[in-house]
């Protein structure tokens, strides 16, 4: 990892220590925030793993969180409608129904069923600058805390290796074409950009599946970051993985 980064790993021995000990970080965050600017914006990943965590946010982690006060954001979605058991905003609604049923006006979700995903693109970025203000490229800040995770391929947000969308300098949202894993659909995804802009970047990695690219991220890095696009991950605030035993992998010398 580039020097100058604050960088957190903690490693847990299951995915529901890890789930749990991130779930308090987001509380945490939420009361940091609404102590500095009386909001607390949150922008939320898509996949199979946060599902745990989203559960725990619509159930028992519920009466902690400052929903009236949260603003919820995704850091991707597939050109999808949201009712469609692909889309990343119906499986965080399904989970996280309480969440839903607050104030509408703070779900700020991706049209993923929009004509073109350029479309959904412009217009989810037009929002974001609504909500956060436009500054020049890199005296921008965004939300408070945002959560990623990483695919066995190194792919975070639907920033997948080699593609064009990661060379992006000043849009924040870019449509992506269909991905060669499934679901492969179009998708909406947060740039690099707009991702360093926020106060505050997690990993949420669980699974074997996942130990060999967060070795040679976290443990193994080179001077080349280029293959893996979780390694270009740079916020302006603390960048913390949280893992489980089985992503970590053996412990490094």
């Amino acid at each position: 990892m580039e020097r100058g980064l604050t960088l957190h790993v903690e490693v847990f021995p299951d995915p529901s220590g890890v789930v749990r000990a991130l779930a308090n970080r987001i509380v945490k965050a939420a009361e940091e925030a609404v102590a500095r600017s009386g909001r607390f914006a949150l922008a939320i990943s898509g996949g199979a793993t946060p599902e745990p965590l989203f559960d725990l946010l619509g159930d028992s982690y519920y009466p902690k969180l400052p929903w009236t006060k949260t603003d919820l954001f995704w850091v991707d979605e597939r050109a999808v409608a949201p009712d469609d058991p692909r889309s990343n905003f119906g499986a965080a609604r399904r989970r996280m129904a309480p969440v839903f049923q607050a104030d509408a006006a703070r779900i700020h979700r991706i049209r993923g069923e929009a004509d073109l995903p350029e479309h959904a693109a412009d217009e989810y970025e037009r929002e974001l600058h609504r909500f956060f203000g436009k500054a020049p490229p890199g005296e921008s800040k965004t939300f408070d805390l945002l959560l990623l995770g990483i695919g066995p391929d190194g792919h975070t947000a639907s920033l997948f290796p080699g593609s064009p969308a990661l060379e992006e300098r000043t849009r924040w949202v870019r449509a992506v074409p269909a991905a060669s894993r499934d679901p492969r659909v179009a998708r909406i995804t947060l740039t690099l950009p707009a991702i360093d802009a926020a106060r505050e970047v997690a990993f949420l990695v669980t699974g074997a599946d996942k130990s060999r690219v967060v070795r040679r991220i976290l443990f193994e890095h080179g001077p080349d970051p280029a293959p893996w696009p979780a390694a270009r991950v740079r916020p302006q605030g603390p960048l913390r993985w949280y893992l489980d035993r089985a992503a970590a992998g053996e412990p490094p010398r």
